[in-house]
């Protein structure tokens, strides 16, 4: 369960703040761009969930309103530490942001135009761009495991795509879909179920 905590003793506050400054630093162009590191701090360095967790995490905080790493980063600080934990990851998360914000607004307005400028924001999205593929890498690894569930990813990754299906829809479809695959599973009497296999 994601609201599940592990025991508090095994990160502290600090550890958990850093751990999301340091994604809201070195990562650009939102949320989705941070997933990998979120990734590494959280499942690789220290182990505060799985990756099965991690995909649960992400699938709910993405259907909710806000930003999908802000989101990800108050149930991870939440599920280490409680409410405490939630606000150091939080507030980890965000001090990069209003440091840039500042300094966009007191500097770079007064460099627009300029080429050298323009060149470096454009090989800032274009390494955005590789973060993102590998956290949907990441993500697919563990999500899609059988031909349903393979099936729900194309289907709603061309909705979005190919004919302007919001997300959230997208979420709440792939949601219905995999809860009647188990009730059909589920409730499927064993007969059947040996027959087709």
């Amino acid at each position: 369960m994601i609201f599940m905590r592990y025991d508090s003793h095994r990160s502290s506050l600090i550890a958990i703040f850093l751990a999301f400054l340091r994604t809201g630093c070195f990562t650009f162009s939102g949320g989705l761009a941070m997933l990998p590191l979120i990734h590494r701090e959280a499942v690789e360095k220290n182990r505060w969930l799985n990756e099965d967790e991690l995909v649960d995490i992400i699938s709910v905080s993405q259907s909710l309103p806000g930003v999908i790493a802000l989101n990800v980063s108050v149930f991870i600080g939440y599920r280490v530490r409680g409410k405490a934990g939630a606000a150091a990851a939080v507030l980890g998360m965000t001090i990069p942001a209003v440091i840039s914000i500042i300094l966009i607004i007191t500097t770079l307005f007064s460099l627009r135009g300029n080429v050298v400028v323009e060149k470096i924001f454009s090989g800032i999205v274009a390494g955005s761009c590789a973060l993102i593929l590998s956290a949907a890498y990441k993500v697919g690894k563990t999500a899609v495991i059988d031909i349903p569930s393979a099936v729900i990813a194309i289907v709603s990754f061309a909705g979005i795509i190919c004919f302007g299906v919001h997300a959230a829809w997208a979420i709440v479809m792939g949601a219905a879909v995999g809860t009647v695959i188990y009730l059909v599973s589920r409730y499927t009497p064993p007969n059947i179920r040996n027959f087709k296999r």
